[in-house]
């Protein structure tokens, strides 16, 4: 009913930036919260940053004054933008999505991950 498409994760440098984005598209009749999990190799995965339908936003303490996200409600679109990367950001980057869908009930929805490495 609902996809969920990442753009390509990369191999950055320890200082650099990178910008993730995901595309929802199928049945949607509303997206109300968006956000981007990270999960690296041997760790759970865990919550990076939520965004709500009205812009409200929410980060783990690790990124903090480090990522951004934003979304644009008319493509249906999330950002991370992701400056000062350091190596301990490396983990394979999963957005997420709560949508209301045509039929009426709300599901969540996962993108296929992407990965980021952030290495010299």
């Amino acid at each position: 009913q609902v996809q969920l498409v990442e753009s390509w994760g990369a191999l950055v440098q320890p200082g650099g930036s990178l910008r993730l984005s995901c595309a929802a598209s199928g049945s949607i009749f509303s997206i109300y919260t968006m956000g981007w999990y990270r999960q690296a190799p041997g760790k759970e995965c865990e919550l990076v940053a939520a965004i709500t339908r009205d812009g409200s936003t929410n980060y783990a303490d690790s990124v903090k004054g480090r990522f951004t996200i934003s979304r644009d409600n008319a493509k249906n679109t999330v950002y991370l933008q992701m400056n000062s990367l350091e190596p301990e950001d490396t983990a394979v980057y999963y957005c997420h999505a709560n949508v209301r869908v045509l039929a009426g009930k709300t599901v969540g929805s996962w993108g296929q991950g992407t990965q980021v490495t952030v290495s010299s």
